[in-house]
């Protein structure tokens, strides 16, 4: 096993799952998702590549599961090198005066509550050299991704504030934008849109790459 340890937070599909496959020849994976069948599928490719994961089927809007979770990686490995957040919900699109309660609710928790638990957990984690990586996705202020935009744009602007404040003491945190890929997520906004054109995660996830990886 690599002795380098990369967590991926919404691993199961998508980009987080493509950037887990193209960090397991160099890190050892730890994969949260709440999508077990997912989990043990990306597990199957890894272990296929050469690679090794460490499956955890959580959710990350239980602040106890992720309290678990990073006391289980403090007490297995000591410390993280990095940590990769892809977990996200998508609501449906909606005129603002018509979001659903729950829908709000739901964008809220996922992009933005959870992961103002997750940075104080996973900081220690990282310590001083470790690198946090979030991806933003600009659509605050767009017409009908209100529950969505406003609630990417709190993540952002949350690790934003994080990034500024570690500049100089560490952990590194990175805001990376990814291509437009044929992801389930861009599906519900984009329903009729030719997925041909799109960048595919695995294609994406390489791109990406040398910028998560560089200092």
């Amino acid at each position: 096993m690599t002795d380098k340890l990369a967590l991926i937070t919404g691993a199961s599909r998508g980009l987080g799952a493509a950037l887990a496959e193209a960090l397991a020849p160099t890190h050892h994976i730890i994969a949260v998702a709440r999508t077990t069948g997912a989990l043990e599928e990306l597990d199957d490719r890894i272990k296929a590549a050469g690679g090794s994961a460490t499956l955890a089927p959580m959710d990350i809007t239980v602040p106890e599961a992720m309290a678990t979770l990073c006391r289980s990686v403090f007490d297995r490995w000591g410390k993280l090198d990095l940590w990769l957040h892809c977990a996200i919900h998508a609501a449906p699109l909606s005129p603002a005066h018509h979001v659903a309660p729950k829908d709000w609710q739901k964008s809220l928790t996922i992009n933005a509550t959870a992961t103002s638990v997750l940075i104080p957990y996973v900081a220690p984690l990282l310590g001083q050299t470790g690198k946090a990586i979030f991806f933003d996705d600009p659509r605050a202020g767009e017409k009908f991704f209100g529950a969505y935009g406003a609630t990417k744009a709190a993540q952002i602007s949350l690790a934003r504030s994080w990034q500024q404040e570690t500049a100089r003491t560490g952990p590194k945190v990175k805001l990376l934008t990814p291509p437009a890929m044929p992801t389930a997520l861009r599906a519900r906004f984009f329903p009729g849109e030719d997925r041909e054109t799109l960048t595919s995660p695995a294609q994406a996830a390489a791109a990406l790459l040398p910028d998560i990886l560089a200092d």
